[in-house]
């Protein structure tokens, strides 16, 4: 026995290195196991973990940014926009996941986070002004975009014989032809 732990006291054998671990100053308990301080490391970066989160994986131990990002984390949640790995806050819209900040109209960029949104037959979104400005009717008599009156979101049009018009456009000895 090595005469530096004759005073201390014993608490068992390292789960790493076998060694024996005497002192509760250089111990910690993890899983149920005893380790060293600084045995019980990531096993990735050897990053001292006795303290700090951690994660396991099939009896792998990870320091919290090696779990995240080194390809074992069990989520596979990508950013339907961007494509990379979300490790964060997912924000979910039509059943994809979106980082919150990659979450914006095709048109504007504007985040649409909290917002009102469109989505056009192709499954671009849209912020509600650009949807109506980009996917609105014209007017069959003045071949502007039939638009929402300020303040709304909906448009009021006049449909006739598969014809849109503005209802100010509109007359009925319109000609038809």
């Amino acid at each position: 026995m090595n005469p530096s732990y004759s005073d201390s006291v014993y608490f068992g054998t390292c789960t790493r290195c076998n060694q024996g671990v005497y002192g509760a100053g250089g111990a910690c308990q993890a899983m149920g196991r005893l380790f060293h301080s600084a045995c019980f490391i990531c096993s990735v970066c050897s990053k001292t973990l006795s303290g700090k989160p951690f994660y396991t994986v099939s009896g792998m131990i990870y320091c919290e940014d090696d779990f995240l990002f080194s390809g074992v984390h069990p989520s596979l949640e990508v950013c339907n926009s961007c494509g990379f790995l979300i490790t964060d806050v997912i924000l979910q819209a039509r059943g994809k996941p979106y980082h919150p900040s990659c979450f914006r109209c095709v048109i504007c960029r504007q985040s649409l986070e909290d917002q009102p949104f469109a989505v056009d037959s192709h499954r671009r979104i849209y912020c509600v002004s650009d949807y109506h400005r980009v996917q609105a009717p014209r007017c069959a008599a003045c071949r502007l975009p039939i638009l929402p009156t300020e303040g709304s979101t909906e448009s009021i049009r006049v449909t006739s014989c598969d014809r849109n018009y503005h209802v100010e456009c509109y007359r009925a000895d319109v000609n038809l032809i």
